[in-house]
């Protein structure tokens, strides 16, 4: 029986990252279209359509008895801070990073969000690691330091765009994983209460700023193509935030931020075809595969360990609703 529990932790760890890497790939490819090819004016804009997103979906479903989770109270504000507030930065520095930057230098720096996370993981979650798995995140950064030496795209905004986004993903990462263990909100009362929370304050100071004005001018509405990518955006938006829910649910947000930055290399091979702006050089080539060595190294001995899941919000009847809904949402970055 121990060594059924094992083997079925093991793979609910594996498949739940591998669902996180391909929705994280994807909506980037389809972020940019929509940023870059298209000319889309407002990143602000298309997060509050994947916050919209997620509400309707998880409200049709909860309605529908497909999912379940806490009603709307005064303790769900208590529980859910400082959450929202980090998913809401995370969602704006992310989708403005990926429109200032080409594909390549985005995903180099991002690999920030792994040291980070790994500082406030122990910090915060009081949790340690073993040194193979430090040196592996310490030869990602290096390989990132490696990789950027060498860009000669420079852009100051995008750079503390990315950086702001490696900050807010950490802090949001770990602080998902301490919210999941709150009797209550689970899984989807997460996603559900996130979007909810912030989408009204997000659309006025978008409306303040005149952000709104430009996205509703937009001309490419009239494309039914360019529609097609805005609502696949929307979507993917919320299959993307359930997929690092529950990778974070089976795995550690360490875990959940590596497998992040490994995806990213096939990304990176995109960006040399897909927005026109990659500069190859030696230094950025080089960086790149040790990223990629360096995260291959760590996945193989997170994902190859023989002890059992030590996660304690772990239950059966929740791992049945997570089987279940990724097979309705399969086929499918956030950032």
């Amino acid at each position: 029986i121990l060594n059924d529990d094992i083997k079925h932790a093991k793979r609910m760890k594996f498949l739940s990252a591998a669902f996180y890497a391909f929705s994280s790939f994807f909506i980037i490819v389809v972020n940019k279209s929509i940023l870059t090819h298209y000319r889309f004016p407002s990143y602000m804009f298309l997060g509050i359509g994947q916050m919209a997103a997620t509400v309707v979906i998880l409200y049709v479903a909860k309605m529908n008895k497909v999912v379940s989770f806490q009603d709307f109270d005064r303790n769900v504000f208590k529980k859910m801070f400082p959450l929202p507030l980090l998913y809401v930065g995370n969602h704006v520095t992310g989708l403005g990073g990926t429109k200032k930057l080409s594909l390549p230098m985005f995903t180099v720096l991002r690999k920030f969000t792994i040291l980070l996370t790994m500082i406030m993981e122990s910090r915060i979650l009081r949790k340690s690691f073993p040194p193979s798995l430090v040196c592996s995140v310490l030869a990602i950064v290096l390989g990132a330091l490696v990789a950027a030496s060498s860009d000669l795209s420079f852009n100051a905004e995008g750079y503390t765009f990315v950086l702001l986004n490696d900050f807010f993903t950490a802090a949001s990462g770990v602080y998902t994983k301490k919210t999941l263990g709150m009797e209550g909100l689970g899984k989807y009362g997460v996603l559900f209460y996130n979007a909810f929370i912030i989408i009204i304050p997000t659309l006025l100071a978008s409306a303040y700023t005149g952000d709104l004005q430009k996205a509703l001018s937009f001309d490419g509405w009239l494309s039914l193509t360019f529609i097609f990518y805005f609502l696949l955006s929307c979507v993917m938006g919320f299959v993307l935030m359930y997929s690092i829910i529950l990778c974070s649910y089976y795995n550690t947000a360490l875990t959940t931020t590596v497998v992040g930055a490994i995806k990213n290399v096939a990304v990176t091979y995109v960006g040399i075809f897909v927005g026109g702006d990659y500069i190859f050089s030696w230094p950025n080539f080089i960086g790149l595969n040790i990223c990629v060595s360096a995260g291959l190294i760590y996945s193989y001995i997170t994902f190859n360990s023989n002890s059992p899941s030590s996660e304690p919000n772990m239950k059966p009847v929740e791992d049945k609703i997570a089987i279940h809904i990724t097979g309705h949402t399969g086929g499918l970055e956030k950032t």
